[in-house]
């Protein structure tokens, strides 16, 4: 990053300096938004931008995917998220000049988004282009207190001279504005040479109006929707106060694709001008137009009855309550502490308000992956609300039980038993029109198991577990009862074929180890889950048996599948193949490769790709991390030594994995160069495509790098259905402190890792909580009166192995065969 640009401070996000040169990428790094209604850093008065975005979760528009070449169970839907009318635009001319930042004069200029505030703060000193100089100030801010509100202040106070100040406050439908926008006109068509990291866009009209309403004596400006295909419905209701101290006059306008109000001042210098706008959207699937605008008035009229510094002081309450619970403190690195800040942020605003809803690859800041929700969630974001903030796990835990009858008539109509869940979706149906890097990609089934065990077992939820969460272990486990297959060989094994593991860059194996582990996770929770039920809940297992017809003979298969799971190990290599033919392919010189040719997938067909050992993100070094009591400590090593120096980092899921495991196995200054790269994928915007808006699964990944990299936190009990907790730290030589919190059975524990010791105390709650602390058991407990928390010291000797430098590169490693592994860069010429 730019520090003379973005300095560093503890608890703000601050830009010193306006650049059109990165305007994407900031807009999404200034984001505000609640996980419901999220609002890119566009500025109010400029028409300067990348892509001005307003967007609530879930809120889509569907299209028919139009295949080259059909075939029986292909996707069928495309969904996409919708720009929604966007609230942000007020308009400033000062003697009916303009402000364009990009050619502005502008003698200060400070933006901050504060973290603790949850506001985004602009503040500028313009001089016009007849000499006279106007500050004006704004905030924003959407509430995470009020799933539904944003709040806008727009403050112009003129320094030396009189003039005529004109705001005009908008609604603005820009999803349709073609005359405006008209990079927007690809029809379904995925921009910039097929990225598909990018959203489709449409020609056709997106947003069919239904009402549009503008009040002259109150100036509540009101508009209405339904889209076109999807029938989602939509109101949007914008309310106005302004404040001058001199004479105004206002006039407002309504059509089909904008309302405004429009305010004429007679400034005076030093008076200042403060316009407050509030905004309300409500969203339904089926609700008629209008009655979701009566909601959006509603929305408001409580709004103002608390008052506007009440939804400030809301706000900054509501953060205080999250930082206590969430922070993660490194003690004497202030710029690793702001973007540590920033990303835990991140997630906060991508998850809070999210609710019935899932939790979007880029959270509510941009349209990049369309909107859509992924196994990301389970993997890399549902950790950090476990163990901070469950009410919001439980949340999105149980949006996935809500597309259960869809996954299992997805399970259907792919021939098989149980439910499978889309790969990539934001209505329940399957979203993929690739089905080999897509819908193969069975292992969203394990994730979210795997997600859902470590929820129940970090909170005892066994409410949610027995009543709804269990139905889903019961079809997850039919899936990979019936997809598997036996085989009697030596011995007999369960095998898994033609699946597609996290790896993207190997597609439709054999054996998938991460598949395979992760399957036989899923059914050994399963069984257990369904055997606990009978033994201590007859009544409850009745139900269960009732909503889902499982059988005991099937639960004893889940447990015989798990016995038998085939994992691949290739004895000459000591390693772990990722499939079963993954060791005869020849290997991808990823050190000889271009920087112009990266990512692998935008300058490569995948038939390419998928000839070589070379991989978009760490596979098995994941299931190292998921399922680290699977595998011996030599075994790790020998894995990580072998993957890390082919995994290309195309994915911004895979720093943060190998940094946990590099850092396990020894690899200490790597851990901390991967653990950087992650902290900075959007700050500095490693992957060139944050201006789609921020990549989420990486922000839930820091938390995991830090608490259980660096920190060494491990859940170990969940797949038997129990709890047990193991702190094993890896903490840098040039890291002073890490300070993090976990929460569990409802008691917050606070664990500060030094050099030399391991301090456990609880903030919230009486515990007791019982860690393994390097096969010590050491219980943290308080009484209701204490004043400490109980606190415990456990003295380190060390923290961990010590390893220099980073694997070597396996090409030349000779195979079982006899053959040597070469390495090439795949070439026409």
């Amino acid at each position: 990053m730019d520090r003379t640009r973005f300095p560093v401070d503890p608890w703000r996000l601050v830009e010193t300096r306006f650049s059109p040169e990165d305007l994407g990428t900031t807009e999404s790094l200034f984001t505000v938004g609640n996980g419901y209604l999220g609002m890119r850093g566009n500025y109010e008065e400029s028409r300067d931008a990348h892509h001005d975005g307003t967007y609530i979760n879930g809120f889509h528009e569907t299209w028919a995917i139009n295949h080259a070449e059909e075939a029986y169970g292909f996707a069928r839907v495309g969904q996409t998220i919708v720009n929604v009318p966007d609230p942000k635009v007020i308009r400033l001319y000062v003697d009916d000049e303009p402000l364009h930042l990009s050619v502005a004069d502008l003698l200060e200029y400070e933006r901050s988004l504060d973290v603790r505030e949850g506001v985004l703060v602009r503040d500028l000193i313009w001089r016009t282009p007849a000499g006279k100089k106007v500050r004006v100030r704004s905030r924003r801010m959407v509430p995470l207190g009020q799933r539904h509100l944003c709040v806008m202040t727009f403050e112009v106070t003129l320094l030396d001279q009189r003039a005529s100040v004109a705001l005009s406050s908008q609604l603005l439908n820009r999803q349709d504005v073609w005359h405006e926008f008209a990079d927007q006109s690809v029809d379904r068509k995925v921009a910039d040479g097929g990225d598909p990291r990018k959203a489709e866009t449409f020609q056709r009209r997106v947003l069919e109006p239904a009402f549009d309403h503008a009040n002259p004596e109150t100036g509540r400006l009101c508009l209405a929707y339904r889209t076109a295909e999807s029938r989602m419905s939509l109101g949007v209701v914008a309310d106005h106060h302004l404040e001058a101290g001199v004479p105004f006059s206002s006039r407002v306008e309504s059509e089909a694709d904008m309302a405004k109000v429009i305010y004429r001042v007679a400034a005076e210098p030093g008076v200042p001008i403060t316009l407050t706008k509030t905004v309300a959207f409500h969203t339904a699937e089926s609700v008629p137009p209008r009655e979701l605008l009566d909601r959006c008035e509603r929305t408001l009229d409580r709004t103002h009855e608390q008052g506007l510094e009440q939804q400030f002081a809301d706000q900054r309450a509501w953060l205080d309550t999250f930082w206590s619970r969430s922070d993660v403190e490194v003690h004497g690195q202030p710029a690793l502490q702001q973007a540590i800040r920033w990303n835990l942020f991140s997630i906060l605003q991508a998850s809070a308000r999210a609710e019935s809803l899932g939790i979007a690859a880029k959270g509510v800041s941009g349209s990049g992956y369309g909107g859509h929700y992924f196994w990301d969630t389970e993997v890399y974001v549902m950790p950090f609300l476990t163990y901070t903030m469950p009410w919001a796990a439980r949340n999105a835990l149980r949006f996935r039980y809500t597309l259960l009858d869809s996954a299992r008539r997805r399970a259907r109509e792919l021939a098989q038993k149980g439910a499978l869940f889309p790969w990539r979706t934001i209505n329940g149906q399957e979203a993929s029109a690739y089905y080999a890097a897509g819908t193969a990609q069975y292992h969203i089934d394990a994730d979210i198991a795997y997600a859902l065990s470590q929820y129940v077992g970090a909170t005892g939820d066994q409410d949610f577990l027995h009543r709804e969460a269990i139905d889903i272990l019961v079809e997850t486990a039919r899936l990979w009862a019936d997809l598997g297959f036996w085989r009697d060989e030596s011995r007999r094994t369960f095998h898994i074929h033609g699946v597609t593991g996290p790896d993207e860059y190997t597609t439709v194996v054999n054996d998938n180890l991460y598949t395979n582990v992760l399957a036989r996770f899923n059914l050994r929770r399963a069984a257990r889950a369904v055997e606990d039920l009978a033994a201590n809940d007859p009544e409850a297992h009745a139900q269960l048996v009732r909503r889902t017809g499982v059988r005991e003979d099937e639960v004893a298969e889940w447990a015989d599948c798990a016995r038998a799971m085939a994992i691949p190990f290739e004895e000459h290599l000591g390693i772990h193949p990722q499939d079963m033919h993954f060791l005869e392919r020849e290997m991808w010189d990823l050190e000889n490769t271009p920087l112009e040719k990266r990512p692998l997938l935008l300058h490569y067909h995948p038939l390419v790709i998928y000839r070589f050992q070379v991989l978009k993100q760490a596979d098995v070094v994941l299931a190292l991390f998921l399922q680290g009591e699977e595998f011996t400590p030599e075994q790790k090593k020998a894995d990580f030594d072998y993957y890390d120096p082919i995994t290309t980092g195309d994915s911004t899921l895979s720093a943060v994995v190998q940094s946990i495991i590099a850092a396990e196995v020894g690899y200490h200054d790597l851990a901390l160069r991967y653990f950087l790269s992650s902290l900075f994928v959007d700050l500095d915007d490693r992957h060139s495509n944050t201006a789609d808006g921020v990549h989420v699964a990486s922000t839930g990944g820091v938390w995991s790098a830090l608490v259980c990299g660096f920190g060494g936190f491990r859940d170990i009990g969940s797949a038997h259905g129990g709890s047990q907790w193991k702190i094993d730290p890896r903490l840098p030589t040039s890291w002073d402190a890490l300070v993090y919190r976990i929460t569990l059975h409802g008691t917050r524990v606070r664990v500060t890792v030094r050099a030399d010791e391991l301090e456990l105390c609880i903030e919230e709650g009486t515990g007791p909580v019982t860690f393994d602390v390097r096969g010590r058991a050491v219980t943290v407990q308080r009484d209701a009166d204490s004043s400490d928390g109980g606190m415990v010291t456990v003295p380190l000797t060390h923290q961990g192995p010590r390893l220099n430098g980073e694997p070597p590169h396996p090409k030349g490693t000779q195979r079982s065969d006899g053959t040597v592994i070469s390495a090439i860069v795949p070439s026409g010429e």
